[in-house]
């Protein structure tokens, strides 16, 4: 007889990605594991809006209520950043988290072509700082000036 774990009852609900409707935002992807004994399921979610100043305003917020009754365990394994372009239907996926480091951006691009999957979803490992019509600023290289990346 095959029993699942509480835990793994609960990751099978955890939406695979959580991303905001559109704009320019961090990322972060969590690899939420369980923590019952003998059980090693585990699961890479992502998730990214525009509210948070810092990669860790998101990780710090998602894995509290994930970890809140005990049965799982999140680690960050990176970050970067995601442009959503809800209107022409396109996500693009790049840079990375100065705390986390980057994310395994291909990873993070199945789990939104499954979320959103009329969409072209691309990614690049390139730095994280946008120039030119996006941001207003024509260096290409993190500058003093510029708040696009923290």
């Amino acid at each position: 007889m095959c029993t699942q774990t509480k835990a793994a009852s609960r990751m099978v609900n955890i939406p695979q990605a959580d991303i905001d409707p559109s704009g320019v935002f961090k990322y972060v992807l969590i690899r939420v594991h369980s923590k019952e004994e003998g059980d090693d399921t585990e699961v890479d979610i992502v998730r990214g809006y525009g509210w948070a100043e810092f990669h860790a305003d998101i990780y710090d917020k998602v894995s509290e209520e994930l970890e809140k009754d005990g049965l799982l365990d999140c680690e960050c394994v990176g970050g970067g950043r995601i442009r959503h372009d809800a209107q022409d239907k396109k996500i693009h996926v790049y840079g990375y988290s100065i705390g986390f480091g980057r994310a395994n951006h291909a990873t993070t691009t199945e789990k939104l072509k499954d979320q959103y999957p009329d969409y072209e979803v691309t990614w690049d490992n390139e730095g994280g700082h946008m120039f030119g019509s996006e941001t207003g600023c024509s260096e290409r290289a993190c500058c003093a000036h510029c708040t696009v990346v923290r």
